[in-house]
């Protein structure tokens, strides 16, 4: 164990042995190469030990099913999953953006929806939000219960149906309740799909994977910032047509993502964990088989193909049907404490941040630069932009040079830039071109703290309590915002007093850097190690 790494990990083997120590790094993957030999299935064999969860539902089993997933090359497959299940989230960049910009349009008479823009920005936006949070929290227990394909296909589909719904509205109470089952389609999203892609993906990927696609959101809100400039246009569409479409047009793109996600297997870890090890060896069998054709391919002909490196490692485990919630929260709040107490940080720190500069930029730059509120949509595309550049240019360094400097590094960072950016604005040194070039420099790094959030939450648990710890962790993060905005910088952004817009972005900054502080702490080094390493399954037979 090296010097950085602390004392009181148990877990032995890469794969097997008993849980953690609640919050410390414990030991890295060892990052040399395997022997390019060919490697069969280990077959599914009886075993016991002490220590076994009590009232086991099935006899004990030894895999090596997750370090034959972890060390896959990456192909064509893993594209397969990425496309199938993280681009939903460019999907609901694009519809909250639209959301917000077709506010005055839906105000207007003639639209079709007798409503008021502060209804759409006010009542609607927070049922989005209930809607999300409550959705998170119901789908991630059925997720954890029923599996990751069962549900990302559900949550897809409420998602979907919602939208159509949305499209036809009439009345404003249609309107409201068919924005709360968005929400709840898109909190479902979150649990189902970040378990699932974090189960799927080799663990070297695994860090650039995750923040890549949670930060793709801002690139379906450049999207959706452009769209609307067209759809919005009434010399293009009537009044009452172009907001419907926008909404429509989300269907159809959502339709082709469900074409491609229904290729997604369930998680052979979810399978092994709840007693069906047989089919999660036989998934993972057929997946080698893709990638070995692929790989022998692309060598071209009289090229020998090297092997797949022999697993790593092995994991003993009793399969159990399912986990109670009481053991849920002790596992989270008790024996991982510090681990919630920095997934709570991370998630806070990062709403907060955002919602200083996003809650109020429309009206920042048109009370203090004299911005036409039909252009404030250019200036928002151009702050979206550096959101999705920052996890896609910073991603692979999480999993490089690792989670605890980079998760501090781009919290401290963005705070402190943010900082600067209160100074300059409230000494009168910025124009509305500037302040979106400091926004745009905050937001880089932001981002791709904000997105490392999410992959922390759902990699530093045991995988029976996965999907429900990144549905807390989400809600409270979802709830946060919501709920700061309205009450925290809305009076503050919105004043015209550059003092008063100033103090809104150093309460965003300060939050930030406190939770970059937690983050040096307690920030878990999971870079390239695997998931049952980080925090071994509840159902892990202890090594004796």
């Amino acid at each position: 164990m090296s010097p950085n790494d602390k004392a009181g990990d148990t877990s032995g083997t890469e794969y097997g042995g008993g849980a953690a120590t609640p919050g410390d790094s414990g030991p890295r993957t060892p990052t040399g190469t395997h022997p390019p030999a060919p490697h069969p299935p280990t077959p599914h064999r009886d075993a016991t030990a002490p220590g076994a969860p009590d009232t086991p539902d099935a006899p004990a089993v030894t895999t090596d099913v997750p370090a034959r997933l972890d060390r896959l090359p990456w192909s064509r497959w893993h594209w397969m999953v990425v496309i199938g299940l993280g681009t939903v989230w460019i999907l609901d960049g694009l519809e909250v953006t639209v959301v917000g910009n077709i506010a005055g349009r839906l105000s207007e008479e003639g639209s079709g929806l007798p409503i008021s823009s502060a209804q759409v920005t006010g009542v609607a936006a927070a049922l989005y939000v209930a809607g999300a949070c409550l959705g998170a929290l119901f789908f991630g227990r059925l997720t954890d219960l029923f599996g990751r394909k069962k549900l990302f296909l559900i949550t897809l589909a409420v998602y979907l149906a919602a939208t159509a719904l949305t499209a036809v509205s009439f009345s404003s109470w249609w309107f409201f309740l068919f924005r709360f089952l968005t929400g709840f389609g898109i909190g479902g999203e979150y649990a189902a799909i970040n378990s699932a892609i974090d189960e799927l993906i080799p663990s070297a990927y695994r860090g650039r994977v995750d923040l890549v696609i949670n930060g793709s959101f801002w690139l379906g809100a450049i999207g959706g910032s452009l769209l609307s400039i067209v759809m919005l246009d009434t010399s293009v569409f009537p009044v009452n047509v172009g907001w419907r479409l926008t909404f429509a047009l989300g269907v159809v793109l959502g339709l082709v993502i469900l074409l491609v996600r229904r290729h997604v297997p369930e998680s052979p870890r979810w399978l092994f964990i709840h007693g069906r090890g047989d089919e999660a060896d036989r998934l993972v069998t057929s997946i080698e088989k893709q990638i070995t054709e692929e790989k022998t391919k692309q060598g071209g002909k009289g090229k020998k193909h090297t092997p797949l490196p022999e697993p790593a490692g092995e994991i003993t485990i009793h399969p159990r049907k399912s986990i109670g919630f009481l053991e849920i929260g002790r596992t989270v709040f008790s024996r991982y404490r510090r681990r919630a107490v920095l997934g709570l940080a991370l998630f806070i720190g990062q709403a907060f941040l955002y919602n200083a500069i996003t809650f109020g930029f429309g009206a920042i730059l048109t009370s203090f630069f004299d911005v036409s509120t039909s252009r404030t949509g250019y200036y928002f595309a151009v702050m979206a932009a550096g959101n999705f550049l920052g996890p896609l240019l910073l991603g692979k360094l999480f999993d490089t040079v690792g989670r605890r400097i980079m998760i501090s590094g781009t919290y401290l960072l963005s705070g402190v830039l943010l900082f600067a950016t209160a100074w300059l604005f409230s000494a009168g040194h910025l124009t509305a071109t500037t302040l979106t070039a400091c926004w745009c420099v905050v937001l880089f790094f932001a981002s791709a703290g904000a997105s490392s959030a999410y992959l922390t939450v759902s990699e530093i648990f045991p995988m029976e309590t996965r999907a429900m710890a990144i549905a807390f962790f989400y809600a409270v993060g979802t709830a946060a915002g919501g709920i700061s905005g309205p009450l925290v910088f809305a009076e503050l952004t919105e004043s015209g007093v550059a003092a008063d817009t100033a103090l809104a972005f150093c309460i965003g900054a300060a939050l930030m850097c406190l939770a970059g502080l937690t983050a040096a702490f307690l920030a878990v080094r999971a870079e390239r190690r695997s998931l049952e390493s980080i925090a071994a399954p509840l159902s892990t037979t202890p090594t004796t």
